[in-house]
């Protein structure tokens, strides 16, 4: 049963979450008042009373974890933070919103001490948790033993009605419920409003209906203001032990406000001074701006002491753990630490052989890396066979059996990437996922996240262009590789062969500080010779030319590298000089320094040809005003894959004489 808790200081910590989001908003002049105001009790009811956790170690291993889906009332998150005794002040409060502040607009993971991930675009941050989720479950099937449960914590949700709306949502919350995630528990804010009014107007639907269909517990809180009803059913969600639990809890939105509670004018825009005063006359709230009662002083203080002593009752655990299993010790704590394994760095696998599409390439040194690092976990939306992403020797990752390593994430693309980004940020896994390249677009908002957030996920992106033949348009990228391209601090990595397809996997597992898009062929390539640090700089002079200095550079990546080469055969028997450039990674490319970067493209060879079966969009960078680029600016076409190559120009012979009408100005 829940504890019995005091009535009067759960309403005072509820007014006062209130009460610093009202002081807050009014202060910046900006924000959400209205969802903090309605879910205060729900919070101070999982910080307080239901949450194991250590405010003076937010970053304890087997920390309950909280995500505030609804990430626009962050003021909730960061005034529970604040009393509970995290290191969050009354002047990082006062800063909310404010330039280089710890307490932004919305949760941004890193900024402040137990935010757990960036909330704020809708859906993310539930899709996301159902990922920590299955990042604790996966980690307790494998390093769980009868006498020493080291990894046991829950994850907490509270979202709202656009959460909801979101699709991302649909897609992980299926997957929850098919996996069984017995201790994920949302907490659904349902207060019926949304910015353009109430919700009625495009939200009918009976969502415990829909939760119950998914697999999940259902309840229902009819009254966001009893905290005692909230904590028996937050104690219901911690008895079930086969779904996960969600919990629809109808609050008031803008709770308190005499003029504006209940309406979608208190969801994005501030009290106002008038209203902010009626609201806190009306709430009892009589102390002043930016300070909390003393008494509830006193429940910081039992916040701290608990989460201590639940630390250190693990620490002794772990202890045991340590003595008993060291191996199993060794590794997790390895794994948590983010560190590789030996045997990772600098030894790349002896993967090629031949011709090969690079998809097939990046199978092969996938489960060269799969079998040196255990942390290594993930899968495709239904395309493992294509995308060549299935772990040998592994098995899969189903309701009765955690441990496995291969995930099937089902045709759930966004929802897929969403789940990476949360076994990213709960530690202990290196998530990939995988889908054809014309499908990153599904995927795009939370893989903007992970490189927003810097979390290491590795995105396996086949069928890269035109080549990849008959499916057509529909399929074949365009504009896809220059989109990703665009993504900062996303490292947009389209190997030419084998040996730069191994090199990409280890550079992306190496990464520690952002996401890589591995852009991969359907169609064959032949092995080309590549130097070791080929990828790692991103690019390199692969075939210089002969006998005298360029007159004419091709820069090219992936499978249009090795066409390239062919191009030079043909220019340099018409007597041009003829350098060939493979450019596997720009991002890559632009953190060499200068010397570096005209040694491979020297500045005074102006007349410059780009390569590359997708847009010519940012190739002007590289090839300067007086180059070329060859490229797709427009749809592709349903046929043959070297047809349709051949139909849009990427032919040696046209490559060539492309290169010519350069020259000849």
């Amino acid at each position: 049963m829940p504890l019995h808790t005091d009535d009067h200081l759960n309403d005072l910590a509820a007014n006062t979450v209130r009460a610093l989001t009202i002081d807050a908003t009014q202060a910046s002049g900006d924000g959400h008042p209205g969802m903090p105001m309605g879910c205060a009790p729900m919070g101070w009811a999982l910080f307080r009373h239901t949450m194991r956790h250590n405010p003076q170690d937010p970053s304890w291993w087997n920390r309950d974890r909280y995500v505030q889906s609804a990430g626009h009332g962050s003021m909730l998150q960061y005034s529970l933070l604040h009393l509970s005794g995290y290191d969050v002040t009354m002047d990082d409060l006062r800063a909310y919103r404010q330039w280089q502040s710890r307490t932004p607009g919305h949760p941004e993971v890193g900024h402040t001490p137990g935010v757990e991930t960036t909330t704020g675009p809708l859906g993310q941050g539930l899709a996301t948790a159902v990922g920590i989720a299955m990042a604790e479950a996966h980690l307790a099937a494998v390093y769980n033993r009868p006498d020493a449960t080291v990894v046991d914590h829950r994850t907490y949700v509270i979202a709202s009605d656009g959460d909801l709306m979101e699709g991302v949502t649909s897609e992980a919350s299926s997957l929850a419920g098919h996996l069984g995630l017995d201790k994920l528990t949302v907490l659904y804010d349902d207060n019926g409003i949304s910015i353009d009014g109430p919700t009625g107007i495009t939200f009918t639907e009976d969502t415990m209906k829909r939760y119950e269909a998914y697999g999940w517990h259902v309840q229902r809180v009819e009254n966001g203001d009893d905290t005692a009803a909230i904590l028996e059913a937050l104690e219901a969600a911690r008895l079930e032990t086969e779904r996960p639990s969600f919990i629809a809890v109808k609050t008031t939105i803008g709770y308190g406000s005499p003029n504006l509670a209940g309406t979608s004018k208190v969801h994005g825009s501030v009290l106002g001074d008038e209203e902010a005063a009626a609201t806190k006359r009306a709430l009892g709230i009589d102390w002043p701006e930016f300070t909390v009662p003393e008494s509830l002083q006193t429940e910081r203080e039992a916040v701290m002491t608990a989460g201590k002593a639940a630390q250190a009752a693990w620490q002794e655990l772990w202890t045991y753990y340590e003595t008993t299993y060291p191996q199993e010790a060794s590794e997790l704590a390895r794994r948590m630490r983010g560190e590789l394994p030996d045997g990772v760095s600098g030894a790349l696998p002896d993967i090629a052989g031949g011709s090969a599409a690079t998809r097939k390439s990046s199978g092969a040194a996938l489960n060269h890396y799969a079998s040196l690092m255990p942390e290594l976990v993930g899968g495709s939306a239904d395309l493992a066979g294509s995308n060549n992403t299935d772990l040998d020797g592994e098995r899969s990752m189903r309701p009765d059996d955690m441990a496995g390593r291969i995930v099937h994430f089902g045709i759930r693309e966004h929802g897929m990437a969403a789940i990476a980004n949360g076994m990213a940020l709960h530690g202990g896994m290196r998530p990939f996922v995988a889908t054809f390249l014309v499908f990153s677009d599904y995927l795009r908002p939370a893989l903007r996240l992970s490189a927003l957030m810097k979390q290491p996920v590795v995105y396996v992106f086949t069928h890269d262009s035109i080549g990849l033949g008959g499916d057509g348009p529909t399929h074949q990228p365009e504009a896809h590789v220059a989109a990703l391209r665009a993504i900062p601090n996303l490292s947009v990595v389209r190997p030419a062969d084998a040996h730069e397809t191994a090199q990409a996997w280890q550079a992306a597992l190496e990464r520690t500080d952002g996401p890589t898009a591995l852009i991969l062929t359907r169609q064959n390539v032949p092995e080309l010779t590549v130097p070791e640090d080929g990828v790692a700089r991103g690019a390199y002079v692969h075939a210089d030319a002969s006998g005298a200095a360029p007159q004419l550079v091709l820069l090219a990546s992936g499978s249009e590298v090795s066409l390239c080469l062919e191009a030079k055969t043909l220019l340099e028997a018409d007597g041009i000089p003829t350098r060939v450039v493979s450019m596997p990674s720009w991002d890559r490319f632009e953190q060499q320094d200068a010397a570096y970067q005209a040694s491979v493209i020297p500045p005074n060879v102006e007349a410059r040809l780009s390569v590359e079966a997708a847009s010519t969009l940012g190739w002007c960078r590289y090839v300067g005003s007086k180059g070329d680029s060859l490229g797709v600016d427009d749809y592709g076409a349903s046929a043959p894959g070297g047809r349709v190559m051949e139909a849009f120009g990427f032919t040696a012979e046209a490559v060539a004489e492309r290169a010519k009408r350069l020259l000849a100005g």
